[in-house]
């Protein structure tokens, strides 16, 4: 590993801890100008495309899962951490069916079963929109499922 501050080739690993199913945090030190600086080792995974509503796919994309569950979280007691656990979680459900592809209602399905354990208003935030809601009685069907 080239150290990012003067480019020597050689470092060494101070400490190394997992941070999720697919990812490896390690702390360097250069050998030469002894700074010390983390990278992060990330499993290569075969490409996963998610098969949209009307048959499109596309590249998976993190990123997007962790978008609307930003959006569902905001301004709530949740923090970063929890919100990377549910992300690793999901995309470990994913990974582990072997398959290549998913449908998005599979991932809409597992993101609101883990918001559903962390924060019923950030479920219901989200189910309002995964589930397309168009008036108030929507609202109250899926309030009054969630405190049965």
């Amino acid at each position: 590993m080239k150290c990012p501050y003067c480019h020597h080739i050689e470092t060494k690993v101070t400490d190394s801890r997992d941070t999720g199913v697919f990812t490896i945090r390690r702390r360097r030190e250069c050998l030469d100008c002894g700074k010390r600086f983390t990278t992060y080792e990330y499993v290569e995974m075969q490409p996963l495309y998610v098969v949209k509503k009307d048959g499109r796919r596309e590249k998976f994309d993190r990123n997007k899962i962790k978008n609307g569950i930003l959006k569902a979280i905001e301004k709530r007691p949740v923090n970063h951490s929890q919100v990377e656990e549910i992300l690793d979680k999901i995309e470990e459900k994913i990974r582990r069916n072997g398959s290549e592809e998913i449908n998005s209602k599979d991932i809409g399905e597992y993101v609101m079963d883990s918001l559903k354990e962390l924060d019923h208003v950030a479920y219901i935030r989200f189910a309002s929109v995964y589930r397309s809601f168009t008036d108030v009685s929507s609202f109250e069907e899926e309030i009054k499922n969630l405190t049965k």
